[in-house]
């Protein structure tokens, strides 16, 4: 007879082999052998019915919206135009919540929707699309222009994703400023939703997110969050209040950036943790999961799941092989034991000089004169540790060219003393000039 400890060996084994072939092999070839049991057709049964069926993704609820949506959404900062595959692959696993801008991937983003939608119509009714409304808070001459600037976004963005409504949008992309949520806002979204064009209102955030989910706590306007949360993240004990004040009030949270990567993470992922610069707690983070069964981008999906307040974390999956791993880690029901999530803190706490936390008040208060640290500080990020350079020299570009001009004279002193995570601001500053100038 197996032992117990055959049984767990066995079962670590299965769900390795597992989440290893999902994340490497073709869907087709691994739902052949999931589906190796089906017969030859019957002419008596519809042949829809007959089409392989795929495991779908569990749902959460999305707040207050009444409408459930899969844990895992995927980001499509992208060009979809030329990767439907990507699509197609998602909608099938049931990773039905898609996640656009106008200005994503060059606006080919929502191009890409909606040349799927124009070959498939009837799929439309299956998804849950979100858009927002890109730069619309850039440089404002007044209220009304900001709301003359959303509706058009929106506009453009219905006919590009051939649609005629928007499940979820975001009338202010990456907020900073709490006033910006103000009554000429509200009644906007009320009339968009009047005419059927949006179901659900709200908005993203990467910077001061506490700050941000504590004033959307107050409005009962706000359906749905998109925020800036992750393992590195939860510690903090103002995120904490925030998040359960949003989740009291009913609002959706959807997480973004739940990776979390650093540039020196994704090159010891690139090299399978094993480079030769890989800090102890490093291979100490790759050793631990693989063992477990799990990739550690899976492993960190996995965490931010354990938290039932959170009702989707939205990837950036431009590839069917990332796609099918982040599949496989929210279909595997093991769940992140407290050992786990220990092993994920001392790693956190291990390597914060290498990720901004996007505690933007704190830098600008110190740098009033260059109130742009966090967001240098992002375009860095997608430069180093995610390897989208053209999405990183976009976002450095919206910097105002007089603030560019004065960056490596300004003294980052007093913000490298103030700052929580301990980054070496001055050079990183003078890196994403390098880069991204």
């Amino acid at each position: 007879m197996e032992s117990n400890a055959m049984k767990e060996n066995n079962n670590k084994i299965n769900r390795r082999n597992f989440l290893k072939t999902l994340g490497t092999a073709g869907v087709g070839s691994v739902l052949a052998s999931v589906n190796s049991s089906a017969g030859p057709n019957e002419p008596n049964i519809p042949a829809k019915a007959q089409e392989q069926k795929y495991p779908q993704v569990p749902k959460r609820k999305l707040g207050k919206t009444g409408v459930e949506v899969p844990c895992l959404a995927i980001g499509l900062m992208f060009d979809t135009v030329e990767n439907q595959i990507v699509l197609k692959n998602a909608f099938q696993w049931g990773v039905n919540y898609w996640d656009s801008a106008s200005g994503y991937g060059g606006g080919n983003s929502e191009l890409g929707i909606g040349k799927f939608l124009s070959k498939n119509p009837d799929a439309r009714k299956d998804l849950f699309i979100v858009s927002k409304a890109s730069d619309a808070h850039k440089n404002p001459k007044s209220k009304q222009a900001i709301i003359d600037t959303i509706e058009e976004r929106m506009q453009a963005s219905l006919k590009k994703m051939n649609t005629n409504y928007i499940d979820l949008y975001c009338g202010v992309h990456g907020l900073k400023d709490t006033s910006d949520l103000n009554e000429d806002l509200r009644k906007w979204a009320e009339n968009a939703k009047k005419r059927g064009l949006i179901k659900f209102f709200g908005f993203s955030v990467h910077t001061n997110m506490a700050q941000c989910l504590a004033a959307a706590a107050k409005l009962d306007w706000i359906d749905v969050v998109m925020t800036t949360y992750n393992f590195r993240l939860a510690q903090d004990t103002q995120m904490q209040d925030a998040i359960n004040a949003c989740n009291k009030a009913g609002i959706g949270l959807i997480t973004m950036k739940t990776v979390a990567l650093t540039s020196q993470n994704r090159k010891q992922m690139e090299s399978g943790g094993n480079g030769e610069t890989a800090s102890e707690t490093e291979k100490k983070l790759f050793t631990h999961f693989l063992q477990k069964g799990f990739t550690e981008q899976q492993a960190r999906i996995k965490a931010m799941l354990s938290d039932e307040r959170i009702s989707s974390v939205c990837v950036g999956m431009k590839n069917v092989a990332i796609l099918t791993s982040n599949v496989a880690a929210v279909l595997d029901k093991t769940k992140l034991t407290q050992a786990d999530i220990a092993v994920l803190h001392e790693y956190a706490a291990a390597t914060c000089s290498g990720y901004c936390a996007g505690c933007a008040d704190i830098c600008n208060s110190a740098l009033p004169g260059i109130p742009y640290v966090s967001d240098i500080m992002r375009s860095l990020m997608y430069y180093n540790s995610y390897g989208e350079k053209d999405m990183a020299r976009e976002l450095f570009a919206q910097i105002p060219p007089d603030i560019r001009s004065r960056l490596l004279a300004a003294d980052y002193n007093l913000a490298e003393a103030r700052c929580p995570q301990r980054m070496p601001i001055a050079g990183l500053v003078a890196e994403a000039v390098e880069k991204l100038a």
